[in-house]
């Protein structure tokens, strides 16, 4: 299969699709965090934290920034009531990062805002196709979450 030059092709051509469509999705992505005053950074550590609440350090490590640069992320968040710091419970040295309700809400709208423009993309597209789409891309997720281990 791998030494199969049509085998290639498709490959190049699903890894320049795939990037296309991610650039565009990106793209109209942050022209919908616009509008809610939300940068895409700030956007990626509210989902991290929406799953439960992290430490500065722990946020810093899941996005890959500098203590400096996820202080300054956070400051600005929490300036703009998005997440709030708590400390924990069991360890009063340690400050924890939470999401607030305006936090929440900005979430729930955003993804809100991303899924009515990919229907209205997927609207233009068959039924069938549209199922076999989703059956493929879970197959791809799969097999990478396979390989990310």
């Amino acid at each position: 299969m791998m030494d199969d030059p049509s085998f290639d092709e498709y490959v190049s051509e699903i890894e320049t699709t795939l990037r296309m469509v991610s650039l565009i999705i990106r793209k109209r992505g942050r022209d919908i965090l616009g509008s809610f005053n939300v940068t895409p950074p700030q956007l990626n550590a509210l989902n991290f934290l929406r799953h439960g609440s992290l430490t500065m350090g722990e946020l810093g490590q899941k996005m890959y920034l500098a203590c400096s640069t996820a202080t300054d992320l956070i400051d600005r968040m929490e300036r703009n009531g998005l997440i709030q710091r708590e400390r924990d419970t069991s360890d009063r040295r340690v400050i924890r990062l939470k999401v607030t309700d305006k936090g929440n809400q900005v979430i729930d709208e955003v993804v809100d805002a991303r899924k009515r423009y990919l229907a209205g993309v997927l609207a233009k597209v068959a039924p069938e196709d549209r199922k076999a789409l989703v059956e493929n891309l879970h197959k791809i997720h799969e097999l990478m979450k396979v390989e990310e281990v």
